[in-house]
């Protein structure tokens, strides 16, 4: 994504900008879910973006889009740009930026293994699974399970050298099982925050019943 940045940021100075920043962003969505031994919903999405924001004569300017080829990005810190020299026409004064040393970095969420790099049927079976093991005990009449796995992926680039990149994992799964009794409701569930936690859930599916 670096030299996507890049494209932003050269077109912004080379059009006048003293300064100028490029924000990106990467998301990856899953969300899966059973009831009663049937896929409830499963979803796997992903979307990109980028901001791009500037200073000439100086007033800020910002423009984002969706695209990240380089014409459009192109395209958009030049709106950026243009957008600057308009808001300079009626400023009352000049944007100072306080000086700070541009920075380097490098983070990402600790994992063992990203949610990503396995596939729904692997979610879904292992679901289907547990959501089986949940009906097969006596008075269960409704079993609920679910996986959420996100990815966000982030980066910031400035015209004074700053190049920060994150990456940050959200994920959880869940199961539930509910006994109905006249006017009664009883309810048990667990929880797990990771793919690998999950995997103590393959010990119930192979667990013989008494």
């Amino acid at each position: 994504m670096k030299h996507i940045a890049d494209w932003a940021l050269e077109l912004a100075t080379q059009r006048g900008a003293s300064y100028a920043d490029a924000r990106m962003l990467d998301e990856r969505s899953r969300s899966l879910a059973t009831k009663n031994g049937k896929v409830g919903h499963a979803s796997d999405a992903e979307s990109q973006g980028m901001g791009v924001r500037v200073m000439v004569d100086g007033a800020w300017g910002f423009a984002a889009s969706k695209e990240l080829s380089r014409p459009e990005v192109e395209a958009t810190a030049a709106r950026a740009v243009a957008i600057a020299r308009a808001s300079a026409q009626v400023k009352r004064e000049d944007v100072r930026l306080a000086p700070e040393k541009a920075v380097k970095a490098k983070w990402a969420s600790p994992y063992r293994i990203d949610p990503f790099t396995v596939s729904i049927e692997q979610n879904l079976d292992l679901l289907i699974k547990i959501d089986a093991e949940l009906r097969a005990v006596a008075g269960i009449t409704l079993a609920e399970t679910s996986m959420n796995f996100r990815r966000e992926q982030s980066w910031f680039a400035s015209s004074e050298g700053a190049d920060i990149q994150q990456t940050k994992f959200t994920t959880g799964a869940g199961y539930a099982a509910y006994a109905f009794a006249g006017h009664e409701i009883m309810k048990r569930w667990d929880i797990r925050l990771s793919w690998t936690a999950c995997s103590a859930w393959k010990q119930i599916t192979r667990a013989p019943r008494s």
